[in-house]
C-alpha cells in the first residue's frame, strides 16, 4: 500500500531534509502537507521508547474515536506488539532513521483484516536534539466502532547518513603500547654542564663518546 499521503509526506520532508541529517520542527509548514494533513502526525519523545502525539489529523483521531493529542503512540497498537514499536522508535530517534511500518488489524469473519501503514521520519528540535518525528497514519478496510489497535506486520528501517565527508574517528593510543616502527621515544634532555653565568648556557648533552657535540656561546661586548 501506498498511499498518496504517504508519498507526500516523504516527499515533503526530504525536500526540507536537503543535505543534513534532519530538518527542524520548526521548518515543518502545514501548508506543504495540505493534502495529507488528515493523516499527518508530529511526535515528541519524552523517554527512551515513548513518544506523544504533539499534533494529529482527523484520520487518527477518527481511529481511535477521541482526540489523541496528548496520548502515547502505542496507543494505536495491540499490547503484544508494543515492545517493537518502542524499538522502531529508539531508531528513530537515536541512529536516526526512518521507519517504514506495516500494521494489520482484526477484522469480522470472512471480512478482509484491516491494514495500515505508517511512515516515522525524525526531526530536530530548536534545542539541537533529534526528539521529535513528523509522522503520517493511513488505513483501510477499517470494520466496527473505535478505538482501533494493530499489530505490527513489519518494520522497515533505514539509517540516516550526512552528504558531508565522514571525519574518521581519532583514538588515543595507549600509553602501555609499544612505539610504532621506525620512532624512538623521546628520552627526556638533562645538560651534564648547566649554565655558570648569564654568558654562556649548555644547549645539549654529551654524544656518544662523551665529547660535547654542541655548544652554543652568547658574547656580550662590554
Amino acid at each position: 500500500m501506498k498511499h498518496p499521503a504517504l508519498a507526500q509526506i516523504e516527499a515533503y520532508w526530504e525536500a526540507l531534509r536537503g543535505d543534513r541529517l534532519t530538518p527542524l520542527r520548526s521548518e515543518v509548514d502545514p501548508r506543504g502537507i495540505d493534502r495529507a494533513l488528515e493523516h499527518a502526525f508530529i511526535l515528541e519523545r519524552i523517554a527512551p521508547g515513548v513518544a506523544r502525539f504533539r499534533l494529529a489529523g482527523m484520520h487518527l483521531n477518527d481511529l481511535m474515536g477521541m482526540e489523541v493529542r496528548g496520548m502515547p503512540v502505542t496507543a494505536f497498537i495491540a499490547p503484544k506488539a508494543r515492545d517493537q514499536i518502542s524499538d522502531a522508535l529508539e531508531h528513530v530517534f537515536e541512529a536516526p532513521a526512518r521507519a517504514r511500518i506495516r500494521l494489520t488489524g482484526s477484522a469480522p469473519v470472512g471480512a478482509s483484516k484491516a491494514e495500515a501503514e505508517m511512515v516515522l521520519l525524525p526531526l530536530r528540535s530548536d534545542l539541537g536534539d533529534i526528539s521529535r518525528a513528523l509522522g503520517c497514519l493511513v488505513s483501510q478496510r477499517i470494520t466496527g466502532k473505535p478505538p482501533h489497535r494493530f499489530g505490527i506486520a513489519s518494520v522497515d528501517l533505514e539509517r540516516l547518513s550526512d552528504s558531508d565527508v565522514e571525519v574518521p574517528e581519532y583514538r588515543q593510543a595507549a600509553s602501555d603500547e609499544p612505539a610504532p616502527a621506525m620512532q624512538e621515544r623521546q628520552a627526556p634532555f638533562a645538560s651534564p654542564h648547566p649554565a655558570k653565568n648569564d654568558a654562556a648556557k649548555d644547549t645539549a648533552g654529551d654524544g656518544p663518546d662523551g665529547a660535547r657535540h654542541l655548544r652554543l656561546v652568547h658574547n656580550r661586548d662590554d
